[in-house]
């Protein structure tokens, strides 16, 4: 698993600068194995597949599920704290191609809601009384039949709350749960598309 410097994306021409450029970029992360002409969309599907409360990192179901019972407490969760309420959706700004070119997938387990996809990149939002959140998945092209992907962050903070919370869990996404999950992807990857990432 590698951290990328900010300019892996940034100095990417990425739809997503267009439609997310008041949001700060968190982290970005090269994504574990290589794909070809058609992987892209079995990459999108395994992402949102995913189910952090069945990882196989000990540690990642139990940060996951800590906080998801701080949230339920301190109502970070509750519906008035989320999209189309505290905040609106980014779908409202996506340009009338992106509109026809569709969603993407939905998130059966993770609390991501898809904004779109396109044959080299796919973005989905979350929001909390926390903060406003954008995960973009980017396929870069290394030759005629094969790209490597990477993953960015960005996030607009709620105030000073969202700021302080974004510093809090900083040392435990990048040094507990990206690598579990960087681990498991490639497993999933490697194992092809009959791997069932929810599994």
């Amino acid at each position: 698993m590698i951290r990328l410097p900010d300019t892996a994306h940034t100095a990417r021409p990425w739809r997503i600068h267009e439609i997310a450029p008041d949001f700060e970029l968190e982290d970005v992360w090269e994504l574990p194995g290589r794909g070809g002409p058609d992987d892209f969309p079995r990459l999108v599907d395994m992402i949102v597949s995913f189910d952090l409360s069945r990882s196989p990192s000990r540690a990642t179901r139990a940060l996951w599920s800590l906080r998801w019972t701080v949230g339920r407490l301190l109502g970070w969760d509750d519906a008035d704290g989320g999209l189309d309420a505290r905040v609106s959706t980014l779908y409202d700004r996506l340009p009338a191609d992106l509109v026809r070119g569709g969603r993407g997938p939905d998130f059966p387990q993770l609390p991501f809601r898809s904004l779109y996809l396109t044959d080299s990149e796919f973005a989905a939002e979350i929001a909390n009384a926390t903060m406003h959140g954008v995960m973009h998945i980017g396929a870069v092209e290394e030759g005629p039949d094969s790209f490597r992907a990477q993953m960015a962050v960005l996030v607009k903070p709620n105030g000073r709350l969202g700021s302080a919370y974004m510093a809090a869990i900083r040392p435990f996404r990048r040094l507990v749960v990206y690598p579990a999950m960087m681990r498991q992807g490639r497993e999933l990857w490697e194992r092809g598309p009959a791997a069932n990432p929810g599994g």
